[in-house]
């Protein structure tokens, strides 16, 4: 009886004090979600936010001897880190590489969603007979959620050119969805499937459905086999806000589709932990990277909060949202060092550096 009262009058005083605003337990920040249109966005001091405000300048130093170009962090959508190195500023623009496919996942599953695609049919089905040189009963094992996730089974290192699109280009290796290869060809296909089962171009279906509602800027262009985004680095920390929060731009739904979105993010087959739908994932006991097929164990970066997802790109492009902290963070720049492909030793480098000022 007598915890009992105790309780009550605990609650009580809670209620109370949060109504009085003198609550020690204040309610959580509101998210926040910059106007489509304009430059103004919301920011948020270092002293507010409890972080080790002293090792910036050294996380400063950090970037840019790693050729970095831009860097941004976000909580709760607002503006904590904004950092631009020599003559690039918040108006310049710059690729994504392969930082664009986790938008492109997306854009699939708005497709989706909007009952234009199924990417449980196989991929003949946008493309049509011939698309690759299999043999057709293999071809037709090949689906769009096997493009997705990286699982076509097609040779990812055909001479002269891995990233060709042209059927000659596109040869068996292994059956759809037994073998695990970042494969940018059949990725870029995807563009055409979009395109196909939409009718109208990849560039316009993206401005409508993502682009001009959240009020990003940039462009796909095409360089070669590859479509690649350019765009601002506020534009990419946009997108990033988006996926925090969970396909919404504010009260607005984009992506609808839960279990899409929920995909997307999720280990998307057993090959690959650490791939989800064209996003990387952290925490997973084990990883795959480009080029090889060894498994590797552990997280892919230790450092970094394991409920991280990312969007990763050449160079180091790099795009992290990370929930648990409500945390957004962008990288645009040049190669950071030797190693050029999307998962490189900057990323655990980074991390340790923002984990020692963030304390999580």
């Amino acid at each position: 009886m007598r915890k009992l009262f105790f309780l009550t009058v605990f609650a009580f005083t809670i209620f109370s004090c949060r109504k009085k605003m003198c609550c020690p337990f204040p309610e959580p920040e509101p998210m926040y979600f910059p106007p489509v249109t304009g430059n103004e966005w919301q920011t948020k001091p270092l002293t507010a936010t409890g972080w080790n405000e002293s090792l910036v300048p050294d996380l400063y130093d950090f970037l840019q001897q790693k050729n970095t170009k831009a860097f941004i962090v976000l909580q709760n959508g607002r503006i904590v880190i904004e950092k631009y190195f020599g003559t690039f500023t918040a108006d310049s623009n710059w690729y994504w590489a392969s930082a664009g496919k986790t938008m492109t996942a997306f854009l699939v599953g708005i497709a989706q969603q909007e009952g234009l695609i199924n990417i449980n049919n196989k991929t003949s089905q946008y493309l049509g007979a011939g698309w690759t040189s299999l043999p057709l009963a293999k071809e037709n094992l090949i689906t769009v959620r096997h493009q997705l996730t990286m699982t076509t089974g097609l040779d990812d290192n055909v001479a002269p050119d891995a990233d060709c699109t042209d059927p000659p280009c596109l040869i068996y290796k292994a059956d759809a969805g037994t073998r695990w290869a970042y494969h940018n060809a059949p990725y870029n296909l995807l563009e055409k499937v979009v395109e196909n089962a939409t009718g109208t171009t990849y560039n316009n279906y993206f401005q409508q459905k993502i682009r001009n509602i959240i009020g990003m800027n940039g462009l796909w262009i095409h360089s070669s086999y590859n479509n690649v985004y350019w765009s601002t680095p506020r534009s990419m920390a946009r997108f990033g806000l988006l996926l925090l929060n969970k396909g919404k731009w504010e009260n607005t739904p984009i992506l609808s589709d839960n279990n899409y979105f929920n995909a997307q993010v999720t280990s998307s087959q057993s090959l690959n932990l650490s791939y989800g739908y064209l996003t990387w994932l952290n925490g997973k006991p084990s990883f795959m990277v480009p080029t090889l097929q060894t498994v590797l164990p552990g997280p892919m970066i230790p450092n970094a909060p394991a409920d991280m997802v990312s969007a990763l790109g050449k160079n180091d492009q790099k795009l992290y949202i990370i929930p648990s902290q409500k945390l957004v963070v962008v990288r645009l720049g040049d190669a950071a060092g030797i190693t050029q492909q999307a998962i490189s030793s900057f990323d655990n480098e980074l991390w340790g550096k923002l984990k020692a000022i963030i304390g999580f």
